[in-house]
Order: C-alpha cells, then sequence, then structure tokens
C-alpha cells in the first residue's frame, strides 16, 4: 500500500493526498488538497483499483480530468465531448 500511496503522491503533485484509514470493506477515501488546505476532491478508492495498475492509471486520469475542470482549464465543448464518448462507452457494454 504504501508504494501505491507514493505513485499517487508523485502523480497528483503538487496536491497534497490524505488517505485515511482503511474503510471496513476495503476502501479508502482519497482527499485532494490545494496548498492552503482546501479539500478539492474526495474518491472512494475499492481495493481493486489500488492494486490493479491498470485501474490505479484510471483513477488518476480521472482525478486530473476533475482537477482541469474545477480550475477552469478545460472548455465545455470537451467537457461535452467526454460526456458523449463516455455515455458511448456506456451503451457499447450493454
Amino acid at each position: 500500500m504504501e508504494s501505491t500511496r507514493a505513485l499517487l503522491v508523485e502523480a497528483l503533485a503538487p496536491y497534497k493526498i490524505d488517505m485515511g484509514a482503511v474503510r471496513p470493506d476495503g476502501s479508502w477515501l482519497l482527499r485532494l488538497q490545494n496548498g492552503v488546505g482546501e479539500i478539492l476532491i474526495e474518491r472512494l478508492l475499492r481495493p481493486a483499483q489500488l492494486t490493479d495498475k491498470w485501474l490505479l492509471i484510471d483513477v488518476v486520469d480521472g482525478i486530473h480530468r476533475d482537477l482541469r475542470i474545477l480550475e477552469g482549464r478545460l472548455s465545455p465543448k470537451v467537457i461535452a465531448a467526454l460526456e458523449r464518448g463516455q455515455c458511448a462507452r456506456q451503451s457499447a457494454t450493454f
């Protein structure tokens, strides 16, 4: 778990991460804070997301996307395209 935490710290720099204690179901609550301590993002991470390399990459990519949205660095057109792509992927799996 410490190596996963170190990877998250590196991947999400310069933001501070706090993972608290493990929950009874094995999940962790990840909190991402800015330099003044404001919580920007909270994510509940399942054990599989912390042990599977590809799922962990998806978590980090999603957090980076959400940060860009929060900070206004992603245009509304790009957000809409991402949402359309997500809907298309979901409907393709059913």
